[in-house]
This record gives structure tokens, sequence and C-alpha cells, in this order.
């Protein structure tokens, strides 16, 4: 009987030494199998998370140096922040962008200040009762009422006075005016208070404040600069005002013993010889584009707007 089990268990030993083999064959490699199925599907995942991270990201750009300081920015319409701008692909063609560059208008105009050519300014249009036309620049009585005053900031001390801008309303009629007076504030930067008949020539009155941009202009049609000597100037004080030029002016300069002399340029638009040194000599006026003309024979007469010759180029 033990003879007989153990001549049955070797038979049965032997069975499963048969069948054992190839299911470990198999077990083994039902594990090699998922292995590398976890290993092929963790590696598409990271790609795919990979690939959806550059899609989702953001366009990184930098922030426009060129444009306008804080004040001029603040003049102009606000862009996308770069957080929100949708990625452009390489191969699409790209826009130009909304926002304009300073610098390059800069380069051609090196000596403007705020105001520079080649740049739109957004803002708000409003109306005030211009009356003669006389204004914070004291160019004084004025014939012809398409006119303006600049906002305090862009005002700029007087820096825009004489400044010829084009104003374009969102509703697409336009207008061009003469700087002669100052918005104070809140006036906010890019405002424009235009006379009541600039204004209309844009809406109605009834409007109110209607959103618009301007331009800075250098017009075709100009005469020639005049001078004018401020009340009670003298050969020991003078005021020197500039008239009629055809682009902002930049600087002002007196001939004296010593060379030329700039003068500081007061926010009623003269240029002030405090001491009365150059005061009734040649005068040297310079545009914001660095162009110079020099004018002799202006007599030291108060009050009184002397013609020139000269007038600055267009641009």
């Amino acid at each position: 009987m033990r003879t007989t089990r153990h001549g049955a268990a070797e038979p049965l030993r032997q069975r499963w030494r048969v069948i054992g083999i190839p299911v470990a064959l198999v077990s083994v490699g039902v594990v090699v199998c998922l292995a590398a199925a976890l290993l092929i599907d963790g590696g598409a995942d990271t790609r795919r998370t990979a690939k959806e991270s550059v899609v989702d990201a953001p366009a990184s750009v930098p922030p426009d140096s060129g444009s306008p300081t804080a004040a001029a920015l603040a003049t102009m319409a606000p862009t996308p922040s770069a957080a929100r701008r949708p990625r452009t692909p390489a191969n699409s063609p790209r826009s130009p962008s909304s926002t304009p560059h300073p610098e390059s208008a800069a380069s051609t105009a090196p000596l403007a200040g705020r105001i520079k050519p080649g740049i739109r300014y957004r803002g708000v249009a409003t109306a005030y009762e211009a009356g003669d036309g006389n204004g914070a620049c004291l160019y004084g009585p004025s014939g012809d009422l398409m006119i303006a005053a600049m906002n305090h900031t862009d005002y700029e001390s007087a820096k825009a006075c004489g400044a010829y801008v084009l104003v374009r309303a969102a509703n697409g009629a336009s207008v061009t005016v003469r700087i002669v007076n100052e918005c104070p504030l809140p006036c906010a930067p890019g405002q424009l208070d235009l006379s009541q008949q600039a204004f209309a020539r844009l809406a109605n009155l009834s409007v109110g404040r209607l959103p618009m941009t301007w331009t800075l202009l250098s017009p075709a049609a100009s005469g020639t600069l005049s001078i004018r000597y401020k009340t009670g100037s003298s050969q020991w004080w003078c005021g020197i005002q500039v008239i009629g030029h055809r682009n902002p002016v930049a600087v002002l300069e007196v001939r004296t013993a010593e060379g030329w002399r700039k003068l500081h340029r007061t926010d009623y638009n003269y240029f002030l010889a405090p001491e009365g040194n150059g005061c009734g000599t040649a005068i040297r006026i310079t545009d914001i584009y660095g162009e110079r003309v020099t004018i002799n024979g202006i007599a030291l007469e108060p009050d009184i707007a002397q013609p020139t010759r000269v007038q600055f180029a267009r641009h």
C-alpha cells in the first residue's frame, strides 16, 4: 500500500512539473507586460501634460519700454496684459501692435516732450466757452476759434502751447485745433478741452464727453514766426514769447557776451531772462525736431508782436 501510494504520487508530481513551468512562465510574462504598459502609459501622460502646458501658457511679452512714460501711457488706450494676450504661433503672421512707440518718434524729434510726432494719444474731448480765444499760453485774442486747452499733464509747463493737433472722434469726425490754453486738473492725461466751436465739428454739444484720439501735426499752411516781449521787459529783465510757430518750440536762447544762453520757459509761455542778460539781442529758437532759426533786429518793445521772415520746416 505504501509502495502503491508512492507509485501514484510520483506521476502526480511529474504532471505538476510539466504544468507548473508553463504557468510560471505565463505569469512572469503577464507581470512584465503589465509593467511595460504602465511605463509606456506613464510616459504618454508626461508628454501630453508637457504639450498642454505649452499650449496653455501665455506668451511671454516684455513690457513696452517704448511707450510713452507713465503719463504718456495714461494718455493711450490700455493694452491687454501679457498674461491675457493670446499666444501667436511662430508660423502665423503677426499683426502690428496698436501700442505706439515713442522712441521711434523721439529719433526724429529729439527735443520733444510728452507730445511726440507719430504718436496717437487717446482720451476724451470736452468743450468750454473760448470767448475771444485767449488762454494760458497768452497768445491774445484769436480770430480762429478752432482751438483747444491741453490737459495739465500734457501741457507740460507750456511746452504744448502753439501745437497743432488733429482730433478724431470715435464717430469718425475730425477737426484740427491749435493749443492755446491749459485744462487744469482734474482734466486727465489725454483729455482735450475744445472750444465749443471745435467740439461742434465732432458732435453735438449735448454729448458732453466724447471719446477721441489726437495726434501732433506739422501743418502745411503757416505764415512766419513772430516775437513778442512781455509787458515790463527792459534791458534789466525781459520775457520773450514765440508766436505762429508751425512746430512746438523746445528751446529759446539769447546771445550774450559769453555766447548763446538758454532761457527758462514759464508755464504762461514766456522765456525769461530775470537779470536782463541777453535782452534785446539776437534770438535763436529750436523746435522739437532740432531745427534752429536765428532772428536778428528784434527791438526790445513790450507787447508788440514783431514778425520775422523765418518759419520751421514742415514734418
